[in-house]
């Protein structure tokens, strides 16, 4: 078996994840600057008038809030993208099919499940995106073919031909 990271496309798929992350971090850091290039730009301006700028602190505030919070995203997806490639190095990827649970809960029944037996258990993922979009394109494999690995404790990555990202799930608790 090959480990999962030897595919060409998992590394299209994890440098396309990097990619946006990556983007996120230099978006954040960029609102920062700018944040305080502004606040430098409105202070002078607010010492030559006499008086302060209208608006002016609240936009440097949101800059700065904003751009912290879309750069600490973009770092965390950095650091999950090289966790994920560390992961994908040592372990194949388990074909097999994808069943929508819940909102954000899916089953993956690798190859050989056999619903009949008692004792066979689909692995029960709840997906970690916070976006719509993406758990809607996740949902919309409902009874496809997908590829999943095991990430880490309880952590699992999918993806499916056609799709140029990965998905991070992390495993859910049994229902009752």
């Amino acid at each position: 078996m090959h480990p999962a990271a030897d595919d060409p496309h998992t590394r299209t798929a994890l440098e396309g994840y990097r990619a946006g992350a990556l983007r996120w971090l230099a978006g954040g850091v960029m609102a920062v600057v700018l944040a305080v290039l502004l606040g430098a730009a409105a202070v002078g301006v607010a010492e030559d008038r006499g008086r302060p700028l209208p608006l002016a602190g609240t936009v440097v505030v949101v800059l700065v809030v904003g751009g912290v919070v879309a750069a600490g995203a973009g770092l965390g997806a950095l650091l999950r993208a090289l966790r994920w490639r560390r992961a994908l190095a040592a372990v194949p990827w388990q074909r097999g099919l994808l069943r929508i649970a819940g909102p954000a809960i899916v089953a993956f029944e690798p190859e050989g499940y056999d619903e009949w037996d008692p004792d066979d258990e689909p692995v029960r993922l709840r997906l970690v995106s916070t976006s719509v979009w993406r758990t809607r394109q996740v949902q919309g494999l409902d009874g496809g073919e997908v590829r999943a690995a095991p990430v880490g404790s309880h952590r699992w990555v999918l993806t499916a031909e056609g799709l140029p990202t990965l998905y991070g799930a992390r495993t859910a608790r049994r229902p009752r």
